[in-house]
């Protein structure tokens, strides 16, 4: 049990990591970055990492209530979604109120759980495992989040507005799915640009760009229409293809679109989290390397 909480505490800090760095990126359209608030007046980088600081034993929790929980993963998420409440609490008394993290901490308190139960069972914590197990702790989420909202109903939640609107499920139905725009892209791009010897903020960067052009993001949904979505997913698009932050019209374009996003407040935030759990997955498979060796 001892060695049990100790890999609690680590894998938690994987993911309290990945909150840091993920905020620590610059430049990233739209978004609280090192340079600039993006497109917000209510945040700012300090913010983001008081936040972070108050989530820490809260994502050890998570991890602890897979690895001590007594059933399957399909009855997991029964146990996580209170210590997810308790969380959300957390973070606000940090920030005064301000929501810089209530998506990750829902994804993360799936992925954290999921860690705790697959450890505790001697499966080893790959991505693919993660993802796979993430999937069957969210079976049946949308359909019984959403499934019971009238079609004239009115949205307590920018979730439930793009739900009702456009028919989009959000990071319930990333998650659902076993995230798959983390597993299919964002994932694949940051292994090959880790292992090219990018720069850990030039490749964070790179994942954002092709999550944010893939990405049907609620987010941006919540202040403005599907127009202006595809307008952003086919910039950030065009940049992948410039080479992002690998070549100097790519650097030059990610400048201009930040200038761009906030100029328009456009705020890409689900993209945003979308790139922490990418780096959590990376380093939590390369602690699994370690463990081996």
């Amino acid at each position: 049990m001892e060695g049990r909480r100790c890999d609690a505490e680590r894998i938690a800090s994987y993911a309290v990591e990945s909150l840091l760095v993920e905020v620590a990126a610059t430049p990233k359209p739209g978004l609280v970055d090192r340079a600039n608030n993006g497109a917000h007046a209510d945040m700012d980088f300090f913010t983001f990492q008081r936040s972070a600081a108050a989530l820490a034993p809260h994502f050890t929790a998570f991890v602890r209530a897979g690895a001590e929980h007594g059933g399957s993963l399909e009855t997991l998420l029964f146990v996580l979604r209170p210590l997810g409440r308790t969380a959300e609490s957390a973070m606000y008394a940090h920030t005064g109120g301000v929501n810089t993290h209530k998506g990750a901490v829902f994804s993360f308190g799936i992925l954290l759980g999921a860690a705790g139960w697959l450890g505790a069972h001697g499966e080893p914590l790959t991505a693919n495992r993660l993802l796979d197990a993430a999937r069957t702790i969210c079976t049946g989420l949308c359909r019984a989040d959403y499934g019971t909202l009238a079609k004239n109903a009115v949205p307590a939640t920018k979730g439930q507005a793009a739900y009702l609107t456009y028919g989009l499920t959000g990071v319930r139905g990333e998650a659902e799915a076993g995230f798959p725009l983390v597993k299919e892209h964002a994932l694949p791009l940051y292994r090959t640009r880790r292992a090219e010897g990018m720069p850990l903020n030039d490749a964070l960067v790179d994942v954002l760009l092709v999550l944010m052009a893939h990405n049907m993001d609620t987010n941006i949904l919540g202040r403005h229409d599907l127009a202006m979505l595809q307008c952003v997913q086919a910039e950030a698009a065009r940049i992948v293809g410039l080479g992002g932050m690998g070549t100097e019209a790519g650097r030059a374009a990610v400048t201009a679109f930040d200038a761009q996003l906030i100029a328009a407040w456009v705020s890409p935030g689900g993209s945003a989290d979308l790139v922490a759990l990418t780096h959590f997955l990376y380093e939590i498979e390369q602690f699994e390397r370690f463990k081996e060796t």
